[in-house]
Formats: structure tokens, sequence, C-alpha cells
């Protein structure tokens, strides 16, 4: 791969506060078999309708689970970018994602530090009737500028 341009996210230069990303993303069955699958959770919660129907939900939920997982994809695909890596999230799910719900993604840049190479992002995720279902902060470190191969090829020449 040496010569193939890799695209990054944002650098940590490139940030500033109010950056954002906004995106739809509608609940489908296909994700929900997926975490499942690869998770090995059997929850009934999120997968039984007759045994959802007697809980105060009424209906299966999404997992928690899966839907960090979807933010961490928005951050590491988006925002920042490629080459993120996340070093601490804090969330709370106020109301249950149920199946085929239609949710709204928003993650904001509210701080950037960087002496400590990190921005902290904030994350509001609502579903079609304008209710709040995912409210949070993240700490991200954006990529960084990978060293040129051919400097540190060239290094004996120097």
């Amino acid at each position: 791969m040496i010569g193939r341009k890799r695209k990054l996210g944002k650098k940590i230069n490139e940030l500033k506060v109010g950056d954002h990303y906004t995106t739809e993303k509608t609940i489908e069955d296909r994700d929900l078999l997926m975490y499942l699958g690869l998770s090995d959770d059997a929850n009934p919660l999120y997968i039984q309708h007759d045994y959802a129907s007697q809980t105060p939900f009424k209906r299966p939920v999404a997992p928690t689970v899966m839907l960090q997982g979807m933010i961490s994809s928005l951050i590491s695909m988006q925002l920042p970018g490629p080459g993120s890596h996340i070093l601490r999230q804090e969330m709370d799910f106020p109301k249950p994602v149920y199946h085929y719900a239609d949710l709204s993604f928003r993650l904001e840049v509210v701080e950037k530090d960087t002496a400590k190479h990190s921005v902290t992002l904030s994350i509001l995720v609502k579903d079609s009737d304008d209710h709040e279902v995912i409210k949070g902060v993240a700490v991200v470190s954006p990529p960084y500028e990978p060293e040129s191969m051919t400097a540190k090829s060239l290094e004996n020449f120097y």
C-alpha cells in the first residue's frame, strides 16, 4: 500500500468548536440481527414480542450497546472521521428506542484541547416524535497526521 493515500478525518488543527455532523437512520431488522448475532445477546426484551408486551416497554427495544455502536461509527467515519479514537463516553438513554424507529443523530464539537489532542463532542439523538432518546458526550482523539513514508525511508541520506 506504499504510495496509496488514505483519507483521514479532520485533524486537531482543522477542528473548531461548533463543527457538527447530522444524519438520520432507521433501526432495521438487519441492524438488530447483526448486533444480536455478533454479540450472542439473546435478551428477550430485544427480540421476543410476547415477552416485551408484558413489560412497561410494551414492545421490543433496540439494545443500547448497538445504539452506542452506531454513534461510534459516526465518530470514526464522519466527525472527526477516519483515524479517530474514542477516549471516553457518557450516555443517557431517557426513552427506549423501538424497532423500526427513525432517528436523527447530531454530533457537535463543544470543546477542543490541543495540548491533550482531544475534542469533546456532544451527542444528541432524537426519534421521529422529536423526543430525546440518547444524550451524551464523547471525548475523542482526532486522527494524527502520519509521518511521510518517503521521508522515513530516506532518513539515512540526511
